[in-house]
């Protein structure tokens, strides 16, 4: 099962079939005879990869040497001019009238950079990060501000230096967050909406990205079961902000007057959510006048699922005491177990009670995309809303989450102020697709176009693959670990999602006879191992406590280049970074 590498320049016509392609230097000999202009040897240089093996290409050489400064200042086919960026600054580069030929420079030594980078993320030989400590980081490098400006050599520099200390969360050994992997379809998608740099609010202003996102919208309603995909939805900044306004809409709909006068004017609310569920539905409640306190949480089973009889059992309990209960968040992925409530039984609750059903899907909801493991979710078809972030599970790069709401038209009626400066009614095309009304925000970014490029490139059935892929990673880990020596299961049973929790006993923990003392000490095993695996750079997982449970690792595999062998490495790294413990 070893791992292909995630570059295949070269292919069949390679002179060199012994050698791999998934290596720097076997990558960069390949991309300095496919890329023109010599960007192939510029990436070899960057990652300082065989230059001292390998000559100079021939042809580069004379190329290098034949460059003659171009005086037609506009993007051509000439040799590309020599720049001195330690005598330019930013005020030389577009719109500046002579600007046009610095700029393609600049912008050409920055995609260097960034294509360096990326070679080098998806290179196992690599460190996930080069660990400094906040005060040796800070006086390694100049990051303050000065009122006098700087070369754009020195932010060159500045780019390099970003880059060699921020985290490669696309190295296949990285498993820290819930959002991991680098998508090349994904990262061109990006490109292409910073260099548009246009708002989400209006049609007028973002014809093809509104019209991108009502289909995809649309598309991702039809997968969660509602007819014809009917319904609304909106990207948001985040999952947190989905679930804040899937909150925001339960509230407006059973008491539509707290829109003009406020929690003053409606009965005491109270919500409930899992006791395992995301931090988010608090947060939401304490932003909306709520309150932490009016969010009652309810009780899980082993496994971390929500138990419903103790849900509704709260529910009377409420009620009995005068407060209205309006709002249940059921989970499809917890945060730490991966658990899926058991979303039917909810929803025959909530409809008993007539109570808004929000599903968080932030993390499990992209297993709808999957027809083995969409079973998980059933019963999401009855809620009334659901978060989906494809930034975690599927893999989009960041930001990109999803709410999607049953009922059309309640988003607008919540949220709309009329703002007659940009919403006017007398436009000559439909108003419908001016969407700024229906968020809470007025600037939005434009998220759509990374998934929808993505789902063009990949169809439906690469989304499933991808995610059947990581879950098949994380059966995999888990049957290695299970029955090992020195590592115990937190929870009895296969992992529902990709989320693998388990502690590692070294040898000086796992005899321990005396109970209070040996938990005492395991508690401190994860936080050391960890922070040895940022020092040396090697891989990165997620460790938390839990209840009455000391703390223990939480694996989650969503990054798609992972493999069988990087797992391999992570169980014999952990064993490794802490036999001495």
């Amino acid at each position: 099962m070893a791992s292909q590498g995630f570059w295949s320049l070269g292919g069949e016509n390679s002179s060199d079939s012994n050698q791999s392609l998934s290596t720097p230097r076997a990558w960069c000999q390949a991309a300095a005879q496919k890329f023109s202009g010599g960007i192939g040897s510029k990436l070899c240089a960057l990652l300082n990869v065989g230059e001292a093996e390998k000559p100079a290409d021939q042809s580069t050489k004379q190329d290098e040497t034949t460059a003659e400064t171009c005086d037609c200042n506009k993007p051509c086919n000439c040799s590309k001019a020599t720049v001195g960026f330690s005598d330019l600054y930013s005020t030389d580069l577009l719109p500046a009238l002579d600007g046009d030929m610095k700029t393609m420079n600049f912008l050409q030594e920055v995609v260097d950079i960034l294509l360096a980078y990326i070679v080098e993320s998806f290179d196992r030989s690599t460190k996930v990060i080069d660990f400094h400590y906040p005060n040796e980081l800070l006086q390694r490098n100049n990051w303050e501000l000065s009122d006098e400006p700087e070369t754009l050599d020195d932010i060159l520099i500045s780019c390099r230096a970003t880059l060699k200390y921020a985290i490669k969360t696309a190295h296949p050994r990285y498993f820290n967050q819930l959002s991991t992997g680098l998508d090349m379809v994904g990262l061109a998608a990006d490109w292409l909406t910073s260099t548009a740099n246009t708002n989400m609010f209006t049609y007028e202003v973002a014809p093809v990205f509104v019209l991108l996102e009502y289909v995809t919208l649309k598309k991702m309603r039809e997968i969660i079961g509602w007819q014809d995909g009917r319904g609304d939805g909106i990207f948001s900044p985040g999952g947190a902000i989905s679930n804040m306004y899937a909150m925001l809409l339960a509230r407006y709909k059973m008491f539509p007057e707290v829109k003009e006068k406020g929690m003053s004017s409606i009965p005491k609310l109270v919500a409930f959510t899992s006791e395992h569920s995301h931090f988010s539905i608090k947060k939401g409640a304490a932003a909306l006048g709520i309150g932490t306190e009016s969010v009652i949480c309810i009780k899980v089973d082993e496994r971390g699922k929500m138990i419903p009889s103790d849900l509704e059992r709260r529910i009377v309990e409420a009620k009995q005491k005068g407060f209205v209960p309006f709002f249940v968040s059921a989970t499809a992925g917890t945060t730490v177990y991966g658990a899926f409530d058991p979303l039917i039984a909810i929803s025959d609750i909530c409809k008993k009670y007539n109570i808004w059903m929000h599903v968080d899907g932030a993390w499990g909801g992209s297993l709808l995309m999957s027809r083995k493991h969409r079973w998980k979710l059933n019963g999401v078809e009855r809620a009334n809303s659901m978060t989906w972030n494809p930034h975690k599970m599927m893999a989009v790069p960041l930001q990109c989450s999803a709410l999607l709401v049953r009922e059309e038209g309640l988003m607008q009626s919540c949220n709309q102020m009329h703002a007659c400066y940009l919403f006017q009614q007398d436009k000559h095309y439909d108003l419908s697709y001016d969407t700024g009304d229906k968020a809470l925000q007025c600037g939005r970014h434009v998220d759509i176009f990374k998934l929808w490029l993505m789902w063009r490139a990949k169809g439906t059935i690469g989304f499933e693959a991808q995610i059947d892929k990581c879950l098949e990673l994380s059966e995999y880990l888990y049957n290695k670990i299970k029955d090992r020596e020195g590592y115990e299961m937190v929870f009895d049973g296969k992992p529902q999602h990709t989320n693998v929790c388990f502690w590692y006993l070294p040898p000086g923990v796992r005899y321990l006879e005396d109970k209070v003392e040996k938990m005492k000490r395991l508690h401190k095993v994860a936080p050391v191992i960890k922070a040895r695996m940022m020092e040396y750079g090697t891989t990165m997982v997620s460790y938390q406590p839990q209840g009455d449970k000391v703390n223990f690792f939480r694996m989650v595999i969503s990054n798609p280049a992972a493999t069988f062998e990087d797992i391999d490495f992570l169980i014999e790294e952990i064993e490794r970074l802490g036999q001495d413990l």
